[in-house]
């Protein structure tokens, strides 16, 4: 196992004794991280095709066995039910709990959805000397839901959530390049400026993540995010879900310049 792979580990032995509890941005440098959703097996087949649908925010990486906590197309000892550093557990599409680890109330009947995650692409833009101002700010990166809507399936249906970092114009343009080589983990923006057109009343509160600093000069440029889900959730009502706090990643054993694509 390479020192980088240890890394990746861990983190995930952290999020699991409780040692880590925070964001996930910047953490493990060089590896993929993952948002999550997690749902019963009688919505599993509909979910998959709402991501299949919805490549942009939803770029599915791995989908577990029902039951099974294990990902092994991730990495190894990977433990589903605690090593992500915060939960949200979801009844009736209402979030009822935050906590850092889910074991109790794990089900043999639930199905893990491992997505992309912009966290990836961050460290291509830091690698060509693009700012990343949560990560300046040592912050969550702001999230935001939008007017956007997504592609139905099944019961699943609701609007795009976006996440957002502002860059000044020549540097905008050069993210479009820099991220599109990513199309695994959200790929290029969905939008560039005026947030009203995407229906974000104001850019100061986000619904997710924290707010940052946008400076003189700047735009706020909006990637789809795999948060989206959770509005989804919010919007559909599942009986039972959990999924991933905002920021809160796992963190895996794959490599961000694999997901690259020339």
């Amino acid at each position: 196992m390479t020192q980088r792979v240890d890394s990746a580990h861990r983190a995930r032995l952290d999020a699991r004794s409780g040692a880590l509890t925070g964001p996930t941005a910047n953490l493990a440098p060089g590896h993929v991280q993952a948002n999550l959703a997690i749902l019963p097996r009688a919505l599993a087949a509909d979910f998959l095709h709402f991501c299949q649908r919805n490549p942009k925010p939803c770029p599915l990486l791995a989908m577990s066995e029902p039951g099974s906590p294990a990902l092994p197309a991730l990495g190894h000892d990977i433990d589903i039910r605690t090593d992500i550093p915060r939960y949200r557990v979801w009844r009736n599409g209402e979030l009822v709990s935050e906590p850092t680890d889910v074991r109790d109330v794990w089900r043999d009947d639930l199905v893990s959805f491992l997505i992309g995650c912009s966290f990836s692409f961050e460290e291509a833009m830091l690698q060509d000397g693009l700012p990343v101002r949560h990560i300046e700010q040592g912050c969550n990166v702001p999230m935001y839901r939008t007017n956007i809507p997504t592609n139905p399936a099944g019961p699943f249906n609701g609007p795009l959530v976006v996440s957002m970092r502002p860059l000044k114009a020549a540097d905008a343009i050069r993210a479009v390049q820099v991220t599109s080589r990513f199309p695994a983990v959200h790929g290029a923006p969905v939008h560039l400026g005026d947030p009203a057109l995407i229906g974000i009343a104001d850019i100061d509160r986000p619904d997710y993540g924290d707010a940052v600093r946008i400076r003189d000069g700047e735009l706020p440029v909006f990637w789809a995010c795999g948060v989206t889900p959770q509005s989804v959730v919010a919007a559909v009502k599942p009986e039972f879900c959990i999924t991933h706090a905002p920021g809160h990643m796992l963190v895996t054993d794959l490599l961000n310049s694999r997901m690259a694509v020339l």
